[in-house]
């Protein structure tokens, strides 16, 4: 069922078709957005937590770091075994918390008021994505869904190059710098994890009106929330690129 597929890794047609063979309670759009805004309270808290230890003197390497391993460990077994998001998905949202909060954290004060601007603009992004979607006005068409997945697969290929490069000292200049050309990627980027958002909500559409069974709204709230971090981190390089060049 091509309905299903999404550029997000954690809300795919295996995944959704695996979960219909469950027996219980089906999941509800509600009980999926409820679910969301716990986990989104949990990422919240210990955000807090990191931004106010950076202001008072410790480092945030290793928050960074034991949040983004952290988060990207516990992604990888949800996205494989999806009855188990109840358990994880709020230990996801804790050190995806970590991460922010310290990234946070440091781009705001190499550039004051960066993270009110990159928050407005997420949930900004958010709220329009899902307004273009319920009223139709984009739809999850079938060349829709493969245009972007392979968009989104080609930028995560990008990354992991740029990431290997690293290690022997080779920069990629527009990646990091606030060149006109380094703006336009970002913009671009932006935009490719934003129309995720509509892959995202057709898919707990989609998941609702199937019957998927109630842990399914656990894994496609965890689904919502890596894609609503992608978009933060994305709209903060942005920012800054752009605040660098004035």
């Amino acid at each position: 069922m091509a309905l299903f597929d999404s550029g997000n890794p954690a809300l795919t047609e295996k995944a959704l078709q695996r979960s219909l063979t469950g027996i219980g309670e089906s999941m509800t759009f509600r009980g999926t957005l409820n679910k969301f805004g716990f986990l989104l309270l949990m990422l919240i808290g210990t955000a807090f937590y990191t931004w106010n230890a950076y202001y008072g003197g410790q480092e945030p390497q290793g928050y960074i770091l034991t949040g983004a391993l952290g988060g990207l460990a516990i992604g990888f077994i949800i996205a494989f075994k999806q009855s188990w998001a109840p358990y994880l998905a709020p230990a996801y949202a804790l050190f995806e918390g970590l991460l922010l909060g310290a990234l946070s954290a440091v781009m705001e004060h190499a550039y004051n008021g960066i993270v009110m601007q990159a928050v407005v603009l997420t949930f900004g992004t958010v709220i329009a994505m899902y307004l273009l979607h319920a009223f139709r006005i984009i739809q999850a068409t079938e060349r829709f869904r493969t245009v972007l997945i392979t968009a989104t697969m080609g930028i995560a290929f990008f990354y992991l190059i740029a990431f290997i490069m690293g290690f022997f000292g080779i920069r990629i200049p527009f990646l990091h710098e606030g060149s006109v050309w380094g703006i336009l990627f970002s913009l671009f980027v932006v935009c490719i994890a934003a129309l995720n958002l509509i892959l995202d909500f057709d898919r707990v559409e989609q998941g609702v009106s199937l019957g998927a069974p109630r842990h399914m709204e656990w894994y496609c709230a965890f689904g919502l929330l890596v894609t609503i971090v992608w978009l933060y981190i994305e709209i903060l390089r942005l920012l800054a690129k752009v605040s660098s060049r004035r």
